[in-house]
């Protein structure tokens, strides 16, 4: 691998700079906080333990000072941009900065939650510095589109990071733990200060650090029924399961059933339950007229795992 030269990474002039020439101000409607400090943004990479053969996704590049550093470590990096101007942008700060990289860098521009497939040879690892309004289920969705992501970093506001690493049991337990432990190992991984972006945010920033599951959860029922009870314990959480899984189950009786028979008490609530236990009443939900393994929920959809995103009071 040829070494990069040592000034490639944007430092905060340059980020001032590139941002005026492209008339660009960040904005609060998409969550940018542009990273300004180099030190940083090689912690990052350092800590995601980037390969030199690693294909590297990215989310919200931005003016692109982390995907120079990760251009720096990993094989490839593919950067996946909403923003017009930005994604216009990046491929040419790539090339003027690290020219001998260039070719190991591809731009996709398009809406995250709207990317079903990438350029190249699949990504192994995806390190971004999530924009706070859509961490939570843009980090799901491409848990879900990308199998071979083996290993996942990502910075998100600080609470955000408490949620999803949080087990069983902590008061911060909620949607986002639980369907991000279906994929994956879940733990914090640092924190960030605010000095470090630009425009500085005001709230703190966390790292999170996500490892694929070896095998996937071992459960009859599938990730979208899995996810139905998620969704239905934590919308009522301060309801005994019973209780708050009766519209998922179609009564309080037949939720008290399925837990009965998934071995979980009908009196316990969501916040104590592990994503096994989830998967093992989803497995019980008596199907309309009959019992068995019903089919999939149509109370809650599946993009209410924003919910608690949303109440943590991210903008």
């Amino acid at each position: 691998m040829t070494s990069p030269t040592p000034d490639a990474l944007l430092g905060p002039a340059d980020i001032r700079e590139l941002a005026g020439a492209l008339g660009v101000r960040p904005t609060k409607q998409r969550g940018q906080n542009f990273v300004i400090d180099a030190n940083t943004v090689r912690r990052i990479v350092r800590t995601a333990e980037v390969r030199d053969d690693d294909v590297v996704v990215e989310v919200g590049p931005g003016l692109g000072s982390l995907t120079l550093a990760l251009l720096e470590a990993a094989d490839r990096v593919v950067a996946v941009e909403i923003d017009d101007v930005l994604a216009g942008a990046l491929p040419s700060t790539v090339a003027a900065r690290m020219p001998e990289r260039a070719d190991r860098f591809a731009l996709v521009h398009s809406d995250a939650m709207d990317v079903q497939e990438l350029p190249g040879p699949p990504p192994t690892a995806l390190v971004a510095n999530l924009p706070y309004n859509v961490a939570v289920p843009v980090l799901l969705h491409m848990l879900e589109t990308f199998p071979t992501i083996e290993r996942t970093l990502v910075m998100v506001q600080a609470e955000v990071a408490d949620r999803l690493a949080a087990g069983p049991g902590s008061k911060v337990y909620g949607v986002p733990s639980v369907k991000a432990n279906w994929y994956a190992e879940v733990k914090r991984a640092g924190s960030i200060g605010r000095n470090v972006f630009w425009p500085a945010p005001n709230v703190d920033s966390g790292l999170v650090a996500l490892t694929r599951r070896a095998e996937p959860l071992k459960t009859s029922a599938s990730r979208r029924e899995v996810f139905a009870v998620v969704d239905a314990a934590f919308a009522q959480r301060r309801k005994t399961l019973r209780a708050a899984l009766a519209g998922w189950a179609g009564s309080a009786a037949a939720a008290e059933a399925a837990l009965v028979a998934a071995g979980v008490s009908p009196q316990a609530r969501g916040e104590s339950l592990t994503v096994e236990e989830f998967a093992r009443i989803a497995e019980h939900r008596a199907a309309p007229g009959g019992t068995g393994t019903g089919t999939e929920t149509t109370v809650k959809t599946e993009t209410t795992e924003t919910t608690e995103n949303e109440e943590s009071g991210q903008s």
